[in-house]
């Protein structure tokens, strides 16, 4: 039976493109502008090109999709039948994609729910399957909504830097947090709370921090069913190294993908990005 409701989000989901075609997913990009040139994320900007540009301390910047663009997405959602949309984004405490979406929300020829999950990258990517799932299901708009929100509240996501410097830049941390972050040459690890993205231990090197990383993730997975995504920039041996550990040493691993993030994301935690995102089922 087709789905009534679609499901949309936006790129920094970093879903698999076998499992937004899987879910139904329709993805929204945002924008990243390197050397003058605007790129839409996915498009025209390679992971290794832009871990270059960062090193080479080159001008990224990234900005929120146009209202248009979620308007066309909305339209267009319409045109292929669907009653009403379910649109999931990144949180609003880092970007301006929710507003965006928001504006163009209301000028919809449907009913569109727009929903700040708090989330990033694969934390809300597992958000955006929870919902196509709900929908598939049948799911009122409510009860999609609600199955994103229950899915959001048990996600955590957890990653560690070679510096904070690049999200100081981008405003994303505090000035005052990254010189904590940056003292006696420790390695950050961080976590996304509410919303935010904060420091939570310092490290001393950067192995040290990819195990405790590990730890973390086992210690709050305990036997349950969870999925887990790990994360890198430029960073393929440790993520992988991270990934067949967290095979080993979680009984209730139910999936795991293991993927480079993207140039918005990227463009603000710079290369040797190692994350891990934890979702119970």
């Amino acid at each position: 039976m087709p789905r009534n409701v679609a499901i949309i989000t936006d790129s920094t989901a970093y879903l698999p493109q076998t499992a937004l075609e899987e879910h139904g997913v329709t993805v929204v990009p945002l924008t990243v502008v390197l050397g003058g040139e605007a790129y839409e994320e996915g498009t025209g900007i390679t992971a290794d090109t832009l871990a270059t540009a960062l090193r080479e301390r080159r001008a990224v910047t990234t900005s929120r999709p146009a209202p248009e663009t979620f308007a066309r997405a909305y339209r267009r959602a319409a045109e292929r039948g669907a009653e009403a949309v379910v649109s999931l984004h990144l949180s609003a405490e880092i970007s301006g994609t929710y507003d965006a979406a928001l504006l163009a929300a209301r000028e919809a020829p449907l009913p569109v729910r727009v929903v700040d999950t708090g989330m990033v990258a694969m934390a809300l990517g597992f958000c955006a399957v929870a919902a196509a799932g709900a929908a598939d299901a049948g799911g009122s708009l409510d009860e999609i909504v609600a199955a994103a929100g229950e899915r959001a509240a048990g996600t955590s996501a957890y990653f560690c830097v070679d510096t904070l410097d690049y999200l100081r830049r981008g405003g994303r941390i505090g000035a005052a947090r990254a010189l904590l972050g940056s003292a006696l040459a420790v390695k950050p690890l961080l976590e996304l709370a509410d919303g935010r993205i904060d420091l939570l231990e310092k490290v001393r090197t950067t192995s040290r921090a990819v195990a405790r990383l590990e730890e973390i993730v086992v210690e709050r997975a305990g036997s349950a069913e969870v999925d887990v995504a790990v994360h890198h920039l430029a960073a393929p041996e440790r993520a992988e190294r991270l990934a067949e550990r967290l095979d080993e040493r979680l009984p209730g691993l139910c999936a795991l993908h293991v993927s480079e993030v993207g140039a918005v994301i990227g463009a603000h935690t710079g290369p040797g990005l190692v994350g891990a995102v934890l979702s119970p089922r």
